[in-house]
Parts: C-alpha cells; sequence; structure tokens
C-alpha cells in the first residue's frame, strides 16, 4: 500500500504499521470506530518510528484491535438450569434467589421472542421482496400497502421494526412514522423513498425515524439497517430494567450469587472492587498525553475477558473514595446508565464503547454510603444474616465437605458431630456471616491433618466433638452476654443495625452529685446524643409519673455511656432503651437483662418505627435475649424473622413507653 499527498510520493508502510493495518480491518470495530483507527494509523505512518507520539499512537490502536468489538458470549437461556444452580450454590436466601429468576426471566423472554416487522409500501414488487428477504432471516413480518391500512395494523399489533415507504395517498410514510412513536416510542421506523432530499431526511430524523434509505434498495444494506434498529430497540428495552445490588453483611454469598448469575447464563464473570478507589481516571482511564497512561478498570477488565457482554461485578459500591482528583460514583452514573453506556467513551480510547450488552451487579455492606443518583439506577436487594440452624446446614453441605478437601483428608474424613458444629458457632464466631465459621473449620481440618500424620495409625479418621473444640481452637472467644449477665440498675440491653448485621449494645447509666450535666461517651454520633437527650427531657417533664422530685436533676450530673467506646455508634433507635436505662436509674428498679429493646422515642413517648428489625431479632437470639421489645409500627416487618427464631422469641409491640415498663423493669434493686 502507498500514501499519495499533493504529489509527493511517501514511503510505503513499514511491516509493522501493514500488518497492524490488516489488524485493524479484520477487528470488525462499528464503522465510525474503524475510520477513525485508519486515520490514526495514516498519521502513524508518518512519524518517525524512534518518536515518543510514535510509541504511545502505536500501541493507542494496538490496544483497539485487542478489545472484544463483537465477541460475545452465548448466553444459555434456561430458567431450570438457572434455579438448579443457584439452589445447588446457595442455602436458603429464598426471596433472593426468587428476584434473581425473575430478572433472568425477563431477559430471557426478551431475548426468546421473534421479531415482528411491518412493510408499508403501495408497490407490490417492493412489499414482496421485503417481506421474503425478512422472513428469511427469522423475523415475523406484515404487509401493508398504504398508509391507512398500516394505521389499522398498528392499532391491533406492535411492531419491532417499521418499514414504509415516504411517497403514499392518503396517510404518508411520515404518518405512519408519527403514529408508530405516539404509540410505542420505542419502536423503530425506517423511511424507504425514491425522492429523497436533504430536508425530508432531516424532518424524518427530528420526527423519531431511525434511517432514511433511498431507493433503489439494497437487500444488505437493508439488512445492516434492521439489525441496527433492532439493537437500537434493544439498549431502549434493557434501559427499562433494573441493575441489581446486592446488600448484606460479609460473607453472606453477595459476590457468589453474582457468579452463579454467570453460570446460568454461560457468561464470562468480572469482579473488581469499588473499596478506597478516589480517582475518576480508575473507571474512564488516562488521556494518551499522560506517561504512562492506561483505559479504565472496566475497559481492562473486558479486554482481559475477551467479550463484551460478561457479566459484570462492581463490589463494595458503598466504599468508593471521592477526592480532587475527581468522583468515581459521578463516573459509574454513565456506567450504568442503559441510555449512555451504548456510547461509554473511555478518556485513553477517545471513541465509543458499547457497555449496554454487560450485565452490571453490584454489591454493598450499607446504602448509606451510596450517592442519591447512583442508587437510584439499582435495585437494592437485601441479604439478612444466617440463623444457627442454616449456619449448620450449610457448614454440612458445603463447608466441611470443601475444607476436609483442601486439608487433604477426603480420603478418611473427620466425622465433625453437630454438637460440636453448634459450639463452634456459639462460641467461636459471632457474625451474620459464614466466614469466621469457614475458618474455624479450616483450622480444624488443617490441626486434624496434622494430627492423623503423627498417629501411628495414620489411616484411622477422627471424630470432631465438643471436647475437642477447645483442646484444638483454645478457649471460646464469645459468650452469652445477656443470659450469662445479671440484672442491673441503669443497665439495659439496647439492639443495633450495622453494616456487618445485628448487634446488641449495652446502654450503661450513672449519676453523681454535680449541677445537672449530661455526659455521653461511647463515640456516639450527633443522632444518637440527641436521642439521649430527648430521653432525659422526657423524664424530666413526667417526674410525677416517675415518683421523681421536680428538681431531682438540677443537684446531680447524668453520664450515659455505650461499651466498646472506640466503634463510632449513631442511629435514633437507641432512644426507648436510653430512657428505660435512665428510668432504672432514677427509681433504683433493675431492668431485666434477658429483655432486648429497640425504638425511636419522642417527647410524647411515642416510639417509632426502626430499621433492621430482621437482623436485630437474629443478633438478640445469637446473644442468649429471650424477648425483643418492637415499636408496633414494625409488625410487618416481624414476619421476616425466620420461624425458628420467633418461636423462641417472645416478641412485644409497643406504641408507648409507659405500655412496657413493668415489663422491662423488675421490682427490687438487683445485687452488684
Amino acid at each position: 500500500m502507498r500514501i499519495f499527498r499533493k504529489g509527493e510520493d511517501v514511503e510505503e508502510l513499514s511491516g509493522e504499521i501493514e500488518e497492524l493495518r490488516a489488524t485493524v480491518l479484520k477487528a470488525h470495530m462499528p464503522e465510525a470506530v474503524e475510520k477513525i483507527t485508519l486515520k490514526e494509523l495514516e498519521k502513524l505512518a508518518k512519524m518517525s518510528p524512534s518518536s515518543a507520539e510514535y510509541t504511545i499512537g502505536f500501541n493507542h490502536i494496538d490496544y483497539l484491535v485487542s478489545l472484544p468489538w463483537h465477541r460475545m458470549t452465548e448466553d444459555h437461556l434456561d430458567l431450570k438450569t438457572a434455579e438448579a444452580i443457584l439452589d445447588e450454590e446457595h442455602y436458603g436466601l429464598e426471596k433472593i434467589k426468587d428476584r434473581i429468576l425473575e430478572y433472568l426471566a425477563v431477559r430471557i423472554l426478551k431475548a426468546s421472542r421473534n421479531h415482528q416487522m411491518l412493510v408499508v409500501d403501495d408497490e407490490k414488487m417492493t412489499r414482496m421482496n421485503l417481506e421474503h428477504v425478512l422472513t428469511k432471516d427469522g423475523y415475523r413480518v406484515h404487509t401493508a400497502s398504504s398508509g391507512q391500512e398500516a394505521l389499522d395494523l398498528l392499532e391491533a399489533h406492535d411492531y419491532d421494526v417499521i418499514l414504509t415507504d415516504l411517497k403514499m395517498e392518503n396517510v404518508d410514510g411520515m404518518g405512519v412514522l408519527e403514529r408508530a412513536k405516539q404509540k410505542d416510542p420505542s419502536t423503530e421506523v425506517i423511511i424507504i423513498t425514491g425522492y429523497a432530499t436533504v430536508p425530508t431526511a432531516v424532518e424524518a430524523m427530528r420526527k423519531g425515524s431511525h434511517h432514511f434509505l433511498a431507493k433503489p434498495l439494497k437487500l444488505d444494506e437493508i439488512r445492516a439497517t434492521v439489525k441496527r434498529a433492532l439493537a437500537s430497540k434493544s439498549r431502549q428495552l434493557h434501559s427499562r430494567g433494573p441493575i441489581l445490588c446486592f446488600v448484606g453483611p460479609p460473607g453472606t454469598g453477595k459476590t457468589s450469587l453474582g457468579r452463579s448469575i454467570a453460570r446460568s447464563l454461560h457468561r464470562k464473570f468480572i469482579r473488581i472492587s469499588l473499596a478506597g478507589m478516589k480517582d475518576e481516571a480508575e473507571i474512564r482511564g488516562h488521556r494518551r498525553s499522560y506517561v504512562g497512561a492506561l483505559p479504565g478498570r472496566i475497559i481492562q477488565e473486558i479486554r482481559r475477558a475477551e467479550t463484551r457482554n460478561p457479566v459484570f461485578m462492581l463490589d463494595e459500591l458503598d466504599k468508593i473514595g471521592q477526592d480532587f482528583k475527581g468522583d468515581p460514583a459521578s463516573a459509574l452514573l454513565e456506567v450504568l446508565d442503559p441510555e449512555q453506556n451504548a456510547q461509554f467513551i473511555d478518556h485513553y480510547l477517545d471513541v465509543p464503547f458499547d457497555l449496554s450488552k454487560v450485565m452490571f451487579i453490584a454489591t454493598a455492606n450499607t446504602v448509606d454510603p451510596i450517592p442519591g443518583p447512583l442508587l437510584d439506577r439499582l435495585e437494592v436487594l437485601y441479604l439478612s444474616g444466617y440463623t444457627e440452624r442454616e449456619k449448620e446446614k450449610i457448614a454440612y453441605r458445603y463447608l466441611i465437605p470443601s475444607e476436609i478437601e483442601e486439608a487433604g483428608l477426603s480420603e478418611n474424613p473427620p466425622e465433625f458431630t453437630s454438637e460440636a458444629v453448634r459450639k463452634i458457632i456459639r462460641e467461636y464466631t459471632r457474625e451474620a456471616g459464614l466466614r469466621n465459621l469457614q475458618r474455624q473449620i479450616a483450622a480444624l481440618c488443617r490441626k486434624t491433618a496434622r494430627q492423623s500424620l503423627k498417629a501411628e495409625n495414620g489411616g484411622s479418621s477422627a471424630k470432631i466433638t465438643p471436647e475437642m473444640i477447645e483442646e484444638l481452637l483454645g478457649p471460646k472467644r464469645f459468650y452469652f452476654e445477656v443470659s450469662e449477665a445479671k440484672d442491673r440498675v441503669g443497665v439495659a440491653t439496647g439492639l443495633a443495625w450495622t453494616e456487618t448485621g445485628g448487634e446488641i449494645i449495652f446502654i450503661e447509666a450513672s449519676k453523681m452529685r454535680g449541677n445537672g450535666r449530661l455526659i455521653l461517651t461511647g463515640s456516639l454520633g450527633d443522632v444518637m446524643k440527641e436521642s439521649a437527650q430527648a430521653a432525659l427531657s422526657y423524664i424530666r417533664s413526667h417526674t410525677e409519673r416517675f415518683g421523681l422530685s421536680e428538681d431531682f436533676f438540677g443537684h446531680q450530673d447524668v453520664h450515659i455511656h455505650v461499651p466498646a467506646g472506640a466503634i463510632p455508634k449513631d442511629g435514633p433507635s437507641a432512644g426507648l432503651t436510653i430512657a428505660v436505662a435512665l428510668i432504672s436509674l432514677f427509681t433504683d428498679r433493675a431492668v431485666r437483662r434477658g429483655v432486648a429493646l429497640s425504638g425511636e422515642l419522642t417527647l410524647s413517648g411515642r416510639i417509632l418505627p426502626v430499621g433492621g428489625v430482621k437482623e436485630k431479632a437474629m443478633a438478640a437470639h445469637r446473644a442468649g435475649v429471650r424477648c425483643v421489645v418492637f415499636p408496633a409500627k414494625n409488625e410487618a416487618d416481624l414476619r421476616e424473622i425466620p420461624e425458628d427464631i420467633r418461636s423462641e422469641l417472645e416478641i412485644l409491640t409497643i406504641n408507648e413507653l409507659d405500655s412496657v415498663l413493668e415489663r422491662v423493669l423488675k421490682s427490687g434493686v438487683a445485687a452488684p
């Protein structure tokens, strides 16, 4: 190949450039991208190979041709297989699995239905030719010989693509276009005419026409245009679908759910962690003018996967950062918006890349830090922690067999008794998920493997009993804080909901001589401090009801402390617990330690609803609590609590603080 410039004969392209050009032509890039790339290649051919610009340009083009512009994995559209995979790899999580299957069912139906076409032309031969070509390509085709007949068909049927002649009697192609767009804006309309003019084409495009074709028609051009129109409609339909975001404590199976979705569809799975990401260039890439410039993580991973329709998991979405280098969360708005991501431009590539075929899934521990506009693009699915019974079943079905194989004990596997597994769950882990449980089982398997090699009869299998657990893992690390504690004055048990699941907290109150100060410690947030002030104000405004003198607070200070002082705490749900601790302190009546409370308290004594009821109930059960108190307005949430936990808990619901005091406070003073 030779390049000519105004009478000047330029040297033949080097073999390297010639080879790169051939690769560009084989890359099946979109037409516009290929045109830009070839222009860049022409510029490259005029540069000296020793210049820095040559290396930058060559690497850029080489990166472009390595992207999967047309390579896609074929979806395996079988709902039964997807259900079997989810059941095989995840125990419980029925609501989550149902929602995933609904999500997949919609995608399967959209992908598997035959596309319906309408051909409108007053020339019989044109109608027949178009009908023959489109039917041969697998489309269902209706024909109309006039604009009025087309309008009648539009009333009775829904069409994906309409090919209509422009010049017809009574109702012309513009009329068909306007009516089709009124009925369904996602319907793509292709205008065909033998009298093409620029003003007419501009008007058609302005009214929403997908393309404007001039007669005589070329069949290959028709096929390509219809294919592009269907792709455009597919993107519009896809834009109405949600992007799933799994939210839950660590170790509850969020990442593995994404991997199961990819496996059920036979797609490749990509995962990137967004935790700590602060630079917008991590998403959009760096401009080529920077030294060491690279594309963003999304383009890098798609190139590595060698397909443009992977399942792409954005992990730890709630831990994304922000600083002077930009806001990665804002960059994700374009990535996760199907209206825009079909033309996603990475700064390094500087050409649009279609991300509309990528199935994005996000995970987070909590939604609070996620910016509102980004959260608005997501459908949040909450994964709660596992109950003790669920953990035991998961341990036997998944964790123990996996760790036995990992430790090389498959030939003579140790036998874990159910009492031993329960002891590990209760005394060596205290979590909503399964990670620590898996670590402890792995430690037991490793120690068992070592013992079996030391023993003379190394071939015999061991039996893991509760007595062996403490010998192998050391002293127990967790206690039933509530069931093993005494009832005390000024100490109440509360319930909290954190990103790691439900937790119990203890609120301690004490009084001393002073001048009416309220002291708050324990790394409390502003909302929790205000809850304490509201609780104290409620008590001070109802002194007669509690048998207190009106000036009881003027000559003493009150100190409220929430243990684990290094851990920040916030939220309104501790208001009820703080009030009970203070009333206990001022009336010298001990609080029943086996009762845990959660609710927001108002100055009038009303109890407002709180979040995380299921997680809080599960935390109470883990800690040995036998009675929990929730706001009456949370009664609908109580149905989410697993039946095996509900059967072992006494659950009280209240509207007013007064209605629970007799149940929570003892009549006498507890022993110190």
